[in-house]
């Protein structure tokens, strides 16, 4: 069976001769020209617990490949680590990356056209990065996900990333000696692996296994397991088939499957920032999938995951119960599954599923069943109103109430927030503001991870609501509402609200309103002055010139 479909134009063109030449520079033989050439795009760098150990991943995937008669080439692309650039200016380059990494992607697999792709992505951003540039690419692709970092341990505490964030803020409420605070700080993270609970991170990876672009287990793999380096095993034999059978990501990648994508966040409790990238993700093979696609699954399916941030367990404690597929097969019995979606294995969900283990409710405590749910519907919310106009997204988990009404206080970005925090200028029953921190706003739409964890750390978390026209981490926790639709900077509303303003955040409703009247909202819009972008020039100055609003996924290859 001929392999090589597309790399084939270059390897063995007679009128290609300087592309031959280079070939066998690298030491390829005439038989292995012969073969198809996998691409393996390694996001591995040593600056990050997330990303520190996937070039050794990469090395066992190519491995594999050569191993079952096909070429593996090794390239590689960036990663931005969400957990160092947070509360700093360098978050603005979070989501950005995520466009980066398409791009790259895309680009070295267009230039040297090979006929498939293998991703290896650690943090956040990697993951839908990866799944864009497979779409947009069309060729058989898998994911193989970097895994989840062990909990750390300290004073009897389990630890993760979070933990973090939410010590200075008890540090900053006087809760916490510095040397408790320096020894949460240094065994936080105790190795490599992406952040341990259903943050971002762990949100992706599942519902790209979800999705059907990952092979079973990978997203609840340990990052240091022995499973781990197996899924890496079965990499090359897996994408072999997946050239036999002609199987690409528009084959897999289908409106169904994003359904059961989301339904998988749901039940999980997955982080706000999916909305924005199964979004960007289904454009980049031309399927329509809205925000408020997100809302229809969210009003049918419950969440049943207790995992931090706002539950007790991570990723890990899921691993040794059957992981992601446990949880799929018990949504697939409940008809919360389309069971028919294929997969990177060659087979459907409902095939991949069948060897899976059950539940088991007496031995497990982190997945609850359906009659006894952390939430009966789901948790993410797509928030309209006059302040959101375009949309919102509003992470509710059912221990925060579901309305809130209370004075503005306002911040112009996350600092100005922390100088309140640190100044006493919040009080229990404000809603706090942050604005100016959009898609082109700040740029970059950064994560507000920093002020909602030294807000709980302070005391304040089930006192004050945050809403903003950034993002959230899926680390973040409380009454918290985010991607607001128009941002500031385009003229939305959230930019003209004051110290004192009444706001209303009406979940049931799914509104947020600012309780001011027309005429006086019309005097300060008059008074407003232009916007000034932040970035004059660079790659931030470059994003938002391109980049699309949340509720269109912040994508930037659409005019």
């Amino acid at each position: 069976m001929e392999l090589n479909k597309y790399s084939k134009t270059i390897t063995l063109d007679p009128t290609q001769p300087a592309a031959q030449a280079m070939f066998y520079g690298i030491g390829l033989t005439d038989a292995d020209l012969q073969k198809a050439q996998v691409g393996i795009a390694s996001m591995g760098y040593d600056g990050n617990p997330c990303n520190m150990h996937l070039n050794a991943l990469a090395d066992q995937v190519k491995k594999s490949i050569w191993e079952n008669d096909l070429v593996g080439l090794t390239f590689h692309t960036i990663g931005v680590s969400d957990g160092m650039s947070n509360g700093t200016d360098g978050m603005r380059y979070s989501l950005v990356s995520r466009d980066v990494i398409a791009d790259s992607i895309e680009t070295v697999c267009g230039a040297q056209y090979y006929d498939a792709l293998i991703t290896v992505p650690g943090c956040d951003k990697n993951m839908p990065g990866s799944l864009i540039a497979m779409g947009r690419l069309n060729r058989p692709s898998i994911m193989l996900y970097g895994g989840t970092i062990a909990p750390g341990h300290y004073n009897g505490q389990d630890l993760n990333i979070v933990s973090a964030f939410e010590a200075l803020g008890q540090k900053i409420a006087g809760q916490l000696s510095d040397a408790d605070f320096k020894g949460i700080i240094q065994h936080a993270c105790p190795g490599a692996g992406a952040c341990g609970g259903m943050y971002t991170a762990n949100t992706m990876a599942s519902a790209i296994e979800a999705l059907g672009m990952s092979l079973p287990y990978s997203s609840s793999n340990p990052a240091l397991s022995e499973e781990k380096k197996q899924e890496c095993r079965d990499a090359g034999k897996a994408i072999r088939l997946l050239l036999e059978k002609d199987i690409k990501p528009k084959d897999i990648m289908t409106r169904k499957a994003f359904e059961n994508a989301v339904a998988v966040i749901m039940v999980l409790g997955g982080s706000t920032n999916a909305v924005l990238h199964m979004i960007a993700m289904a454009k980049s093979v031309g399927v329509a999938f809205t925000q408020d696609d997100f809302q229809t699954i969210s009003d049918k399916i419950p969440v049943l995951a207790d995992f931090k941030p706002s539950g007790k367990y991570l990723m890990q404690d899921l691993h040794q119960y059957g992981g992601v597929p446990a949880v799929m097969k018990y949504m697939l019995a409940q008809g919360w599954l389309h069971g028919d979606c294929l997969t990177v294995t060659g087979k459907t969900i409902a095939e991949n599923l069948a060897a899976a283990p059950n539940l088991d409710f007496e031995q497990q405590k982190i997945i609850y069943p359906k009659d006894n749910p952390i939430k009966a519907t789901g948790h993410l919310q797509i928030m309209y109103g006059n302040l959101a106009t375009g949309g919102s997204v509003a992470k509710i988990s059912g221990k925060e109430g579901d309305l809130f009404e209370g004075p503005a206080r306002v911040f112009d970005g996350e600092h100005a927030l922390i100088e309140g925090i640190n100044s006493k200028k919040i009080q229990a029953g404000d809603v706090v503001v942050i604005k100016n921190v959009g898609p082109i706003g700040a740029p970059g739409m950064p994560e507000m991870l920093k002020p909602t964890s030294a807000i709980i750390g302070a005391g304040l978390g089930k006192s004050v609501a945050l809403i903003t026209d950034g993002r959230f981490s899926g680390g973040t926790h409380g009454f918290v509402i985010g991607h607001i639709t128009p941002e500031a900077y385009k003229g939305g509303l959230i930019g003209l609200v004051e110290d004192g303003d009444i706001i209303e955040l009406n979940v049931p409703k799914r509104t947020m309103t600012l309780k001011v009247e027309e005429a006086t909202i019309a005097k300060r819009r008059a008074a407003q002055p232009k916007p000034i972008l932040k970035a004059t020039n660079g790659i931030l100055w470059k994003y938002a010139q391109l980049v699309k609003d949340a509720s269109e996924g912040c994508v930037t290859d659409e005019s």
